[in-house]
Order: C-alpha cells, then sequence, then structure tokens
C-alpha cells in the first residue's frame, strides 16, 4: 500500500519527502495523483481506438495508444505540480485560467474517440444510410450525364414513328375517299370508278409511294438511333458496375455520422453533451482541486524550501558579485609605491 500511494504522490506532482511530513496531504495527493493516472488510460484507450479505425490495425493502435495516453499523462501530471498555493486567490485564478483551458483541451480530444466507441452501434446503422446515400450520389452523377442523351435520342425515335403513322393516316384518308366515291357513299354520291375516282385514286397512291420512301427512310434512322441507345446503355452500365463500392468507415466517417445523430436524436445529443462535459470535469477536477483547495502544510513546506533555495541563490550571486567587484577594485586602484607598481606589473603580465 505504502508503494501504491508513493506511486499515485508521484502522478500527482508531488515530493514524497514533504509530503512525508504532511500526513494529513497524503490522502488529497493520492486522489489527485489517481484521477491524472485515469485520465492518461482513458486517453491511452481514446487514442488507441481512434487510430484502430484509421488503420485497422491493433498493432500499432496500441503502441500509439500508449504513446499518446503517457504524453497527456506526463501534461496532466505538468499542469498539476505547477499550480503553487501561495494565498492570494486573484493571483491563483489567473495563474490557472491557462491551465484550465488547456485541460478543457485535452478533454474534447480523449472524449471524441470514447464518444465513438459508446454509440458505435448507432453510428454503424448511420454509416449504412451515409453509405447508401454516397452511391446513390454517385449514381446520379453518372446518370446525369448519359440519361438526357439517351432522353433526347428516344424522343426523336419518337418523332419518326409518328412521322409514320401519320403517313399512314393520311394513306388510309385518302383510300377511304377513293373506296366511297367508288361505291357511291360519299363525294359525288354516285356508284362508278370515272375520272373523280381516278384521282382521288392517284392521291391515295401518291402518299402511299411517299410512305414506303418515307417508312424506308426513318427505319433506318430508327435503326441508327435504337444502336445510340443501346450504346449509351452499355457505357452507363459499365461506369455504374466501375464504381468504388468499398465501405464508407474512417473516423472521419464515424465522426460525421455521430453528428448526424445529434441533429436526428435529442436523447443522443444529451448523451453525447453528458459524457463530453464528464470528460472535461475529470481533466479539470486535479485543477480545480489545486485551486478551490486551501493552503495546507504541504504548500507551506513546498514554499519554506523553494525560498531557501532562491535566498542561497541570492546569497551565492551576491557572494560572486562582491567578489569580483573587490578584485576588480584592487586591480584598478592607483599604486601607493613604485613596489606595488611593480607588483601589477607583473601580475597582468602573468593574466
Amino acid at each position: 500500500m505504502n508503494s501504491l500511494k508513493e506511486f499515485f504522490w508521484f502522478c500527482s506532482g508531488a515530493s514524497p519527502d514533504l509530503l512525508k511530513r504532511c500526513p494529513t496531504e497524503n490522502s488529497k495527493y493520492v486522489g489527485i495523483g489517481a484521477t491524472v493516472l485515469f485520465t492518461g488510460i482513458f486517453a491511452a484507450l481514446a487514442g488507441g481506438y481512434a487510430l484502430y479505425t484509421v488503420f485497422d490495425n491493433w498493432v500499432p493502435a496500441v503502441i500509439f495508444g500508449i504513446i499518446w495516453g503517457s504524453m497527456i499523462f506526463n501534461l496532466d501530471r505538468y499542469i498539476v505540480s505547477s499550480m503553487k498555493k501561495e494565498g492570494n486567490n486573484w493571483r491563483e485564478i489567473r495563474t490557472a485560467i491557462p491551465r484550465i483551458i488547456l485541460a478543457v483541451l485535452l478533454a474534447f480530444v480523449i472524449s471524441k474517440p470514447l464518444e465513438l466507441k459508446m454509440f458505435e452501434k448507432e453510428i454503424n446503422g448511420e454509416l449504412v444510410l451515409m453509405e447508401q446515400a454516397l452511391f446513390k450520389k454517385q449514381e446520379d452523377t453518372i446518370k446525369a450525364r448519359f440519361v438526357p442523351s439517351i432522353q433526347l435520342l428516344t424522343e426523336e425515335i419518337d418523332d419518326l414513328k409518328n412521322e409514320v403513322i401519320q403517313k399512314e393516316q393520311k394513306r388510309d384518308e385518302l383510300r377511304n375517299i377513293a373506296q366511297q366515291e367508288a361505291d357511291g357513299t360519299g363525294g359525288s354520291m354516285r356508284r362508278n370508278l370515272g375520272p373523280i375516282y381516278q384521282v382521288k385514286k392517284q392521291d391515295a397512291d401518291r402518299v402511299e409511294r411517299e410512305l414506303h420512301v418515307l417508312k424506308s427512310k426513318n427505319d433506318a434512322l430508327v435503326t441508327g438511333k435504337q444502336k445510340d441507345i443501346e450504346m449509351l446503355q452499355a457505357a452507363y452500365s459499365e461506369e455504374i458496375a466501375g464504381l468504388q463500392r468499398e465501405k464508407y468507415d474512417g473516423l472521419a466517417a464515424r465522426i460525421d455520422a455521430l453528428g448526424n445523430l445529434t441533429e436526428k436524436s435529442e436523447p443522443i445529443y444529451w448523451a453525447n453533451l453528458f459524457i463530453l462535459l464528464l470528460f472535461v470535469a475529470i481533466e479539470t477536477a486535479p485543477v480545480f482541486v489545486k485551486l478551490i483547495g486551501s493552503k495546507g502544510p504541504y504548500d507551506e513546506l513546498l514554499y519554506t524550501h523553494e525560498h531557501g533555495f532562491e535566498m542561497y541563490r541570492v546569497e551565492q550571486t551576491t557572494k560572486y558579485s562582491h567578489d569580483t567587484a573587490k578584485r576588480l577594485t584592487s586591480h584598478i586602484a592607483p599604486p601607493d609605491s613604485e613596489s606595488d607598481h611593480s607588483k601589477q606589473v607583473h601580475y597582468y603580465n602573468q593574466t
């Protein structure tokens, strides 16, 4: 238990030697160290899962997760250990603001991959819909290139066929008129095959010849246009078959899917928000514990230790400055006698 306690002290960035002299502070820094440690573990899991969704291989994911978790652990440890209680609340708050902002940013980074894992089933369902929508969009893009040409050729074929039908109707009409003139049911209302009938029969025969020519010409055009349609349809089918039907997956796709889910479902939106706030609370907890906590014995000992070191530094600096000034003064002072002058010349020659 003592080894575990000292390990958590190490995680909190505190000095074990000073904490051993402050029994009342032991539990406080054990809690801070445990929070920092578990934040690093969460970061390792999040980073590993994020890289796994990119490479789909657990070996680099584990390696990256360990490196990422260690980096976050070390950064959190530095953030906590760099905050010192000095008894000045406003100064401590100003000092803590950049650390809080950094902690919140880390919480956003850490929480996102874990959110993707927590909503994995819902995200997989949304990815299927997004994949279908993507494929449909690709098909619509290809269709937009071929369908207008196919429709135009189809309309031209219909026009050619309608032209033949209209000519057939005209021929049938003229034949009917000639027949009525022959049997006396129309025209002059006299049954005969005289000149009037011959004229109407000639008109019907002329349209028949025109119909034959038109039908031959239009049939050839229709055949050519139908071949063009078949070629376009074959090219369309070939491009549709050549579309990349890869599985729509990956880190960016999953983040996009989670965003769609939060827009569609209010419960998922609130659950996602609460998870994010939870990680923000976890990440900022050590900072706020140091910030709102009162100045304790450990802070006093730490201040005394650092102040003693500062005073020692000032003392040594002052001593070196005094010795240097003394030597310089003795070097530049005017000589009192010729012997002193000789000594100074000998000293300068040596130096």
